[in-house]
């Protein structure tokens, strides 16, 4: 019946738009298409790019070509393209389509928003077959709706909003065919009347439609009618709306809200506290995943608040004390990573399996073989059951791995909806209680002094086509996902689906939903995921669109070059070397490579020998270390200290080649190493979620005889280049901890046994078992041989971890008293930063920079002492200066040993220490 009613729409829609057809005389033929004629319609190399121009990969185009609509292995209207060299603007507007041939096309506004309804092909006559490929119409679609006055992307009411009258809902959608609301009641059972009718406005493509009943906090979902590419036929599709700004659990519907609602509001959430901060540089931003701050917080007084966004309200926990003392020491910005609506964990609590659960429960809700068939008490808990096996086990990541898709883990980087927090947060995940929990923790935070940074994914979705989260893409079909020029497949270079944020409706999209968090939520900044696969342009109108309703928001995040948009193909991208002079920062590899050792690609051996500057290269090799030690310290050291500078482009700097050049000038493998025209360009971090843990990858490098005082002190060196350094710090929560998660290099859906932080500082989870095969079993000989050779050197005691957070916190407490480690431009960088111990002639395993002062602040020097041994810089009038307060009076006795003679410093082994002018 589906079928029959299916194919009737079809007819009918057919015979409407023929219709309307008719009296444009260039539309010609209706012809049959020969049987094998649809195997040779292959891939998708043509685009409209203007109503009046198409272009077509060469390998399909001929003198003679034509276009047409495609239906049922028919050629239902025609329409002939004539030769034409692509104009100049459109070749710099798409620079990876200006080798296609161009073709020039006669049509009608109307007629052409009719034709995209329907699959398109250009075709060629060979050898008596018709030989084409299929069309690419996202950028015509832009060219029709979005690039006049008043059109789609000027509306600012998309999605369901309550009225005066009602309901208004809005949704894009102009290559439907039909599209109905399917209205709910707040137990998700169909109102009366059940449907509501859409009408599209045909000069936007926006389809709306009212109702007069109040639906407030009610559910709907859309009904839509339209072609699919990727089943090359009409469905019938159900799907949330892209605008939504409340779900049910697992997001099966959308929910009608005010977010100005008291009732989404909890108590002083207009009166809580503001936290603005003078300049960009005056933040630190504390990388938070929201699961891993409570999971096994015994402390938390609810149990059911572990892992949840309530976590952050129970303000005696060990976290949250925990979180009060880094903000006493000057830490004030808390980056959550990814909590809105993801697509990769399930919501109820009564299907989803959790660590604590056990092992029968778990056995009750996903008769998993791993665990099932384990000859074990099975009344006891998982994380009881995955302790009491030997910390060089496999069987935990193996049971682990096998709970991938039914545990309640992942870092969210997995988008679903945009603007809804994420439901496993929330103890009931289900409409506008996930609001209130979200906009509770925010508040919490606030209220603390903290600002909150939100991790935000608009580069890829979870899902496409027709999959069960995709959303988008059941909307306007190969409109938001960016496609491969050729073959029409959706790029995947990002790890999903990627989105086409080049195309208007997806920056839109994403300015839109950025304004709400903003706005709504009280967010006061955001580090994009992979920023450089969206246009430099999206992202500073997306700035420039929440400054207007946060004037002191801040951007910051990957701006890595790789992928189907590398080296500006497509357009000029926000990454690294594009944004500088901007303000939005990025995460520079420069300084973390050369602390911490680079090859983070790399396996087994090859990781070892990859030492950094901070845990031993030239200074402590390890067995793998060759003779050019010291040209590769050279060379690190250099970059190193260009790093210190915020990564500054135009940094003169003494290098090791005893000449002077800039940070632009010196090599980063073919890169640059200095790309920042300002400080707030620069995001410095030495870890992050990604990859393995800070602590986790000096035990890969630090040589086997090391006692484990000196790697803890080598875990502080490394933490001390980024707080010392001038742009941005970035601080991976419980590195300070020396934080570990079993040398596991990739913990995005290895749940909380992996991924567990101990805020009592009783144990930095080191001792685990190994990590999953899928992406470490070839390290495992390595991680094996390391733990045997170390023989328990590498295991930090709680004295271990509490004397680390301690100086963690002297560290802090340093930058943040001191606006000379915050310099907010770089003329007064280049001005008033030096650097000695330089040139051919350097002392291995020291570096030293000084900061001239003013008469608020005073001058300052900062020794790092890699090696291990004292070491002695020669400085004038050395005796004017003394160590920092902090640090006389602080938790590191070593630093206390510091010697400071007429005209000389003298710094004990594996020491960061601070001078001030007195």
């Amino acid at each position: 019946m589906r079928f029959f009613l299916t194919i009737m729409l079809w007819l009918c829609i057919t015979e409407q738009v023929n219709a309307q057809l008719q009296h444009f005389s260039h539309s010609s033929t209706t012809a049959v298409v020969p049987k094998k004629t649809s195997n040779n319609i292959k891939l998708a190399g043509a685009h409209w790019l203007t109503p009046d121009t198409i272009v077509v990969a060469t390998q399909f185009s001929s003198d003679e070509m034509t276009l047409a609509t495609f239906n049922a292995e028919k050629i239902e209207q025609t329409f002939p393209l004539a030769k034409c060299q692509i104009s100049q603007s459109l070749a710099h507007k798409y620079p990876h389509l200006q080798a296609f041939q161009c073709f020039t096309v006669k049509a009608q506004t109307k007629q052409i928003k009719q034709l995209l309804k329907q699959p398109l092909i250009v075709y060629k006559q060979q050898h008596g077959d018709l030989v084409g490929t299929y069309v690419q119409t996202a950028n015509v679609i832009d060219a029709l709706y979005t690039s006049g006055q008043k059109d789609a992307n000027e509306d600012n009411e998309l999605g369901a909003r309550l009225t005066n009258n009602g309901v208004q809902f809005k949704l894009w959608a102009p290559t439907a065919l039909a599209i109905n609301v399917q209205l709910f009641d707040k137990a998700k059972r169909p109102t009366s009347p059940y449907k509501l009718k859409m009408h599209e406005d045909k000069s936007t493509g926006i389809w709306s439609a009212t109702t007069s009943h109040s639906l407030h906090e009610q559910f709907y979902r859309y009904q839509i009618t339209l072609y699919h590419p990727s089943t090359k036929k009409i469905e019938e599709v159900i799907t949330t709306d892209p605008y939504s700004l409340s779900l049910s659990t697992n997001s099966e519907h959308s929910q009608i809200f005010d977010l100005n609602h008291p009732s989404t509001q909890p108590r002083g959430w207009l009166t809580q506290r503001d936290n603005p901060v003078k300049n960009p540089e005056d933040n630190i931003f504390y990388e938070t995943h929201i699961r891993d701050f409570s999971s096994h917080d015994t402390t938390l007084k609810n149990k059911n608040n572990r892992g949840k966004y309530l976590a952050f309200t129970e303000k005696n926990s060990a976290g949250m004390l925990h979180l009060k003392a880094l903000r006493t020491a000057g830490i004030n910005s808390i980056h959550l990573l990814p909590a809105f609506d993801i697509g990769t964990v399930d919501e109820n609590s009564e299907t989803v399996i959790d660590i604590n659960n056990s092992l029968n429960d778990i056995c009750r809700k996903s008769q998993l073989e791993e665990i099932c068939a384990l000859n074990t008490d099975k009344s006891q808990k998982l994380n009881e059951y995955l302790a009491t096996l030997p910390s060089t086990s496999k069987q935990q990541q193996a049971v682990i791995s096998a709970l991938q898709r039914h545990d309640n883990y992942n870092w969210g980087y997995d988008p679903f909806h945009y603007t809804v927090p994420e439901g496993s947060y929330a103890i009931n995940s289900d409409g506008v209680s996930r609001i209130v929990e979200f906009r509770t923790m925010v508040q919490t935070l606030h209220n603390l002094g903290f600002r909150v940074i939100m991790d935000v994914v608009y580069n890829h979705t979870h899902q496409a086509a027709l999959a069960p989260t995709a959303v988008l893409d059941k909307i306007v079909p190969n409109y938001y996902q960016r496609l491969d020029p050729i073959t029409g497949k959706i790029a995947q270079s990002t790890c999903c689906d990627n989105t086409a944020t080049e195309h208007t409706m997806m920056e839109k999209l994403m300015i839109d939903s950025l304004v709400v968090w903003a706005r709504d939520y009280k967010i006061d900044g955001f580090r994009f995921d992979l920023m450089g696969h969206q246009p430099k342009s999206s992202m500073l109108n997306a700035r420039g669109a929440v400054k207007a309703v946060d004037a002191d928001t801040y951007f910051y995040g990957e701006g890595w070059n790789f992928g189907e948009v590398a080296n500006h193909q497509r357009f000029e991208q926000a990454s690294q070397l594009a944004l500088g002079g901007t303000e939005i920062g990025t995460f520079t590899d420069r300084l973390r490579d050369a602390v911490r050792g680079g090859a983070f690609n790399a396996q087994g051996q090859e990781i070892r020998k990859s030492q950094g500057i901070a845990n031993g290269l030239a200074t402590f090799p390890n067995e793998l270390q060759s003779g050019d030690d010291r040209q590769r310290y050279l060379a690190l050291a250099d970059q190193l200290r260009i790093g210190l500078t915020g990564n500054l482009a135009n940094y003169p700097l003494f290098t090791a080649e005893d000449t002077i050049r800039k940070g632009s000038e010196i090599p980063y493998g073919d890169q640059p190493t200095g790309y920042a025209l300002d400080p707030a360009d620069t995001i410095n971090y030495v870890s992050k979620h990604d990859n393995q843990t800070l602590w986790d990858n000096n035990q890969y490098r630090i040589a086997y005889d090391l006692t484990t005082e000196q790697r803890v002190r080598m875990q502080l060196l490394s933490l001390a280049y980024p707080l010392f350094s001038q742009g941005i710090p970035f601080i991976h929560m419980g590195s300070e901890m020396l934080r570990s998660k079993g040398f596991l290099r990739d913990s995005y859906d290895y749940g909380d046994w992996f991924n567990y932080v101990d805020f009592t500082k009783r144990s930095n989870n080191y001792e685990i078992g190994l990590p999953p095969a899928e992406k470490d079993q070839q390290n495992w000989p390595t991680i094996l041989t390391l733990r045997h050779k170390n023989a328990g050197k590498d295991v930090a005691s709680a004295k271990d971890i509490a004397f680390s957070t301690k100086v963690f916190l002297d560290l802090v407490n340093i930058r943040m008293s001191n606006p000379l480690f915050r310099l907010t431009t770089a003329k007064q960088i280049i001005a008033n930063v030096r650097f000695h111990n330089t040139g051919s002639k350097q002392q291995l395993g020291m570096l030293a920079m000084s900061i001239n002062g003013n008469k608020n602040y005073p001058s300052t020097l900062v020794i790092f002492n890699n090696s291990g041994n004292r070491k002695t810089l020669n400085f004038a009038n050395a005796n004017d200066y003394q160590l920092h307060p902090v640090q006389q009076q602080g938790a590191d006795n070593v630093v206390k040993e510091s010697q400071i003679g007429t005209n000389s410093f003298s710094v004990p082994a594996l020491t960061t220490a601070v001078f001030i002018k007195q």
